[in-house]
């Protein structure tokens, strides 16, 4: 089965960049979070009571993009993911009132088995970046955003607490406040962890 790794962090922090830049420095097999091809995120967008709808598409969208890159022939990596999508998005959802309690429950479920079938990324790289650079990027963005930059501080602490829970040689946490456009130091900090 192949190696995983996953880029989590905040809507704008830069997961998609820093999965481009890997890929043109090795050979990965790449998943992107897809947002146009989603078919409840506008929807979602325009009405909240798609929350759950949106959530439990993306979610197994995830896992299904999962299991296809594990199975694949070569070392695999995603933006964002399954997990990020549970402990970041379906948490955030949840604390706007997006998603009432029982629906959050279902969520859990779903992806608590999920994550049981599917074994774990062998490498997650979380990414930190000033909340003040999430804003101005999010600004000038083109694609839906359900998240906005005011989500960002309460995000960040589902994800913090969500890698509090993950061991230290599958954990890598990367501040690319001061990164060139093609995120140099960051690619070279993951292959060396990688050993590629």
């Amino acid at each position: 089965m192949n190696q995983l790794i996953v880029i989590v962090g905040a809507s704008g922090v830069g997961k998609t960049t820093l999965a481009r830049a890997l890929c043109q420095n090795s050979n990965f097999a790449i998943a992107y979070e897809q947002h146009a091809e989603r078919p409840f995120q506008t929807l979602f967008k325009q009405d909240p009571k798609y929350a759950l709808a949106n959530q439990l598409d993306y979610l197994l969208y995830r896992a299904e993009q999962e299991r296809e890159l594990r199975n694949g022939s070569a070392p695999a990596l995603m933006d964002g993911g399954l997990d990020l999508d549970f402990y970041g998005f379906t948490r955030l959802f949840h604390a706007r009132g997006w998603l009432t309690n029982e629906e959050f429950g279902l969520c859990q479920r779903f992806y608590e088995h999920t994550r049981r079938l599917l074994p774990a990324p062998d490498l997650i790289v979380s990414l930190h970046i000033s909340e003040e650079t999430i804003r101005q990027r999010l600004a000038a963005r083109s694609r839906i955003n359900i998240a906005d930059s005011q989500d960002t501080a309460t995000f960040n602490a589902f994800i913090a607490d969500w890698l509090q829970s993950i061991p230290n040689a599958r954990l890598l946490q990367l501040d690319v406040s001061g990164e060139s456009p093609r995120y140099a130091k960051s690619v070279r900090s993951i292959l060396d962890r990688l050993n590629l």
